[in-house]
């Protein structure tokens, strides 16, 4: 049996528009990630990726269910106050938008070495200074940075001296929230190619959501595939993409493009309505490790 190091269990969170009126953005929401494990969230915008992110970081406060991280219930205020420096310390998160997750007025140096001095680490690498530039040259930067501040910075940069910040804390559990969505498509593939990289190196837990379904394929060894706040397919990679069985899981694959022009203009797409999804659906396993949200009719 693996190791389990995050596990959600009925998960919802609310917004509220006013007093009658509510949102529900992640709606009783379930899965478990194992140690080690890439595990990528996919979905279209709305569907409730990032608030599922910012729950499990308690950026939001859970509206129901649990979230167990390292057997902590991070739901529980009790045993987040009794565990908080390990909660703090071995989860790191990265941002879609690495100009707002920057601290403007910080040097590249200050930016990545501040985890440090906020939970008073040492570092491992000799002073403060030694640790940024050896974090910075992990993600292929060189010392010639670390007196920069972020908005001398190409979109690039920014997020490889995030990513350098996440790391400095040697996380167990790293999520990234879109951290590609908004560079350039060479720039996108050498983050990747780097993610990938440090997961090996490193063996962290990575929690990776997008909504570009041939990154998450190169990267993620499981996918789940969300709609209007619920998981309605969860799957290992080739699976999902190979043999997809919910509706809507199979309107988003076949709207990857294809590169033979000829191809993709003959390719079809296919439309789902989702106010035909069953928000009352019972999660079904329809072969090991694959599981899709079904009515009631056909889950019998």
């Amino acid at each position: 049996m693996k190791d389990e190091i995050l596990k959600v269990e009925d998960l919802s969170h609310y917004f509220r528009l006013d007093r009658h009126r509510i949102i529900p953005a992640v709606d009783r929401v379930s899965f478990s990630v194992n140690r080690g494990e890439i595990m990528g969230i996919v979905g279209e915008s709305g569907s409730g990726k990032s608030t599922l992110a910012r729950c499990i970081m308690n950026i939001y406060k859970a509206t129901k269910g649990q979230i167990y991280y390292n057997g902590v219930n991070l739901c529980n205020r009790h045993q987040t106050s009794k565990n908080k420096k390990m909660i703090q310390t071995t989860r790191q998160m990265v941002f879609q938008d690495s100009m707002s997750s920057l601290n403007q007025r910080m040097k590249v140096a200050d930016i990545i070495t501040e985890p440090l001095k906020i939970h008073r680490i040492a570092s491992k690498h000799g002073s403060l200074r030694d640790e940024a530039q050896f974090q910075l040259r992990y993600v292929g930067m060189d010392a010639s940075y670390l007196d920069k501040y972020p908005a001398e910075l190409s979109g690039g940069m920014r997020q490889r001296v995030a990513i350098a910040r996440a790391l400095s804390m040697e996380p167990e559990l790293l999520i990234a929230d879109e951290p590609i969505a908004c560079l350039d498509v060479s720039i996108q593939a050498q983050i990747i190619n780097l993610f990938k990289h440090l997961q090996q190196e490193h063996g962290f837990t990575f929690l990776f959501i997008g909504h570009d379904l041939s990154v998450v394929r190169y990267l993620c060894d499981r996918v789940a595939v969300m709609c209007q706040g619920k998981i309605v397919e969860l799957a290992p990679t080739e699976e999902l993409f190979e043999s997809p069985e919910h509706p809507y899981t199979k309107s988003l694959l076949s709207a990857i493009p294809i590169p033979d022009p000829r191809l993709e203009r003959a390719r079809v797409l296919q439309c789902y309505d989702e106010t035909q999804l069953e928000r009352d659906g019972i999660f079904q396993e329809v072969s090991p490790k694959h599981y899709v949200l079904r009515n009631k009719e056909e889950a019998k």
